[in-house]
């Protein structure tokens, strides 16, 4: 059949669905893949169809078993192909820039093939594989262009990604990520800010600045105070009403950056600092430049400079040569930081990183049984820090599909500023995502917390009417797959080992 037949067997517009595995900087890389798919006539499949025309994956390359779950899927997929004419599938993200020729060798009924540097090739590349009736696989080795000037499709109209920076000048030794993502990139500050103010011009009024190392911003440019600086000009952006970020790193957490959160009202009372392990000697072995006195240092401070922030980690158990002793000063550094959440991690080889290749690989038995303790800890302390919420008043933004059983208890649910999901009573006014409503918690549990009582508030936002005016535009159309927003919430049970940011 030739290209113009399978073109035409198609028929009509062809959609499109793109799969998303990894951290924040992949479900916001995933954002612009769908915009420049729609930018060149794609439209969005309905949830839940069987197959879109275009399927594109969105591959993670730090947990161990990322490319079985894709050659899974890819296999799943597979008879689907062979029965739609003009069905492609195109495989992006990490694994892709690792793996390269290797995806269309196991899986030669696969159309495109590109890497973390050149997603904006993505509708030539298909429209190349449709034409030349082969794979088309292209891997840039350095940054093409900066991922933020590409057409982008949000998936919130109230709450949006920017990325600041992309690469990472780390070398922890259980991260692939540098060798995948490249070396820190920085984008000039008006750029973000000229971002930032575009997006409040259509109605977000929450931004999460992403970064590999979010706080090293300013490495490339020559400024070591540019992340501070950038945080206290977002705090001049009027009708943003909420800034967080992701993720720093311990190494690159100064004063500056501490007084700058504590200053600017709109930068929310919540830090995520990774810790990996709490023991010196395991620290060391990771090359995570940092001790655990450092780390405890800027939680200290942070806790003086703003009382009621909620901090949350990434914690590795079963790191090569980790011992009962090393494993005990991670369970003490978590006593001591009070982590509202942890999201705990067993140790899983990486390949291609320095940690898969060293002596004293822990066994699963060992591992299995450190993690178990550790989760048994942090959930103990998780419920306390949310028990200390109650009575508290509070004033949430409404979220979109974050309350599970919302429909069955007759409830909303919404983010308190320090990110805790609250679940609250549907108040007789109609309340949309995006609106801020002010309530009283009743309840805690380790991972949410409850307000049953009457809302106290309800406070019509401009995020809320951008929201009903995308929500009504949208019945018409297919509804598609929704990427999520930035949450903390209980970890699936016995994940592997987060990448080495934290942002995953």
């Amino acid at each position: 059949m030739s290209s113009i037949d399978r073109s035409q067997s198609v028929g009509g517009t062809r959609t499109y669905e793109v799969r998303t595995y990894g951290c924040q900087m992949n479900v916001h890389d995933s954002e612009r893949l769908a915009g420049l798919l729609e930018d060149a006539g794609y439209v969005r499949a309905p949830e839940g169809a069987d197959a879109a025309d275009v399927v594109v994956f969105n591959t993670c390359a730090v947990r161990e078993n990322a490319d079985n779950k894709l050659y899974g899927n890819l296999g799943h997929l597979a008879p689907k192909k062979a029965a739609r004419p003009g069905m492609q599938i195109a495989v992006g993200g990490c694994l892709a820039q690792k793996d390269r020729d290797t995806i269309v060798k196991k899986a030669p009924w696969v159309d495109v093939v590109f890497g973390t540097h050149n997603i904006g090739k993505l509708p030539v590349l298909l429209e190349r594989a449709r034409v030349q009736e082969e794979a088309q696989v292209e891997i840039a080795e350095s940054l093409e262009a900066f991922p933020s000037t590409l057409p982008t499709r949000r998936e919130s109209a109230y709450a949006a990604w920017v990325s600041i920076s992309v690469g990472c000048n780390n070398t922890c030794t259980f991260c692939i990520v540098p060798a995948l993502r490249g070396k820190e990139k920085d984008r000039r500050p008006g750029d973000i800010l000229a971002e930032i103010e575009a997006l409040v011009a259509e109605g977000v009024c929450e931004v999460t600045l992403l970064g590999q190392n979010v706080n090293a911003y300013g490495s490339d440019i020559g400024d070591r105070e540019a992340f501070s600086k950038l945080l206290r000009a977002c705090g001049k952006i009027d009708g943003l009403e909420r800034v967080r970020f992701t993720s720093p790193h311990p190494r690159d957490f100064t004063d500056d950056v501490i007084a700058a959160m504590a200053e600017t009202p709109n930068v929310m009372p919540q830090l995520h600092m990774p810790l990996q392990s709490g023991s010196d000697p395991v620290l060391k072995a990771m090359r995570r430049s940092y001790r655990q006195e450092r780390f405890l240092g800027i939680i200290e401070k942070v806790r003086a400079a703003i009382p009621h922030a909620a901090i949350s980690t990434d914690i590795i158990v079963g790191f090569p040569g980790e011992t009962e002793e090393d494993f005990e000063q991670t369970l003490h550094v978590v006593r001591e930081a009070r982590f509202a959440q942890a999201f705990t991690f067993q140790y899983s080889k990486r390949p291609g990183t320095p940690a898969a290749e060293m002596d004293g690989q822990i066994p699963k038995k060992v591992v299995q049984e450190r993690y178990e303790r550790l989760v048994a800890l942090q959930e103990e302390i998780s419920w306390e820090e949310n028990k200390k919420q109650v009575g508290r008043t509070l004033e949430l933004m409404v979220a979109e599909g974050e309350g599970r059983k919302d429909d069955t208890t007759h409830r909303l649910s919404g983010r308190a500023p320090d990110n805790r999901l609250v679940h609250f009573t549907k108040p007789d006014q109609e309340v949309r995502p995006g609106d801020v409503v002010t309530v009283e918690i009743t309840y805690a549990a380790p991972h949410h917390l409850l307000a049953e009582g009457p809302v106290l508030d309800v406070r019509r936002t401009r995020a809320g009417d951008a929201w009903e005016k995308r929500h009504a535009a949208e019945q018409a159309k297919p509804a598609g797959v929704m990427l999520g927003l930035p949450k903390i919430g209980a970890p699936e049970p016995l994940p592997v080992a987060a990448s080495g940011c934290g942002c995953d």
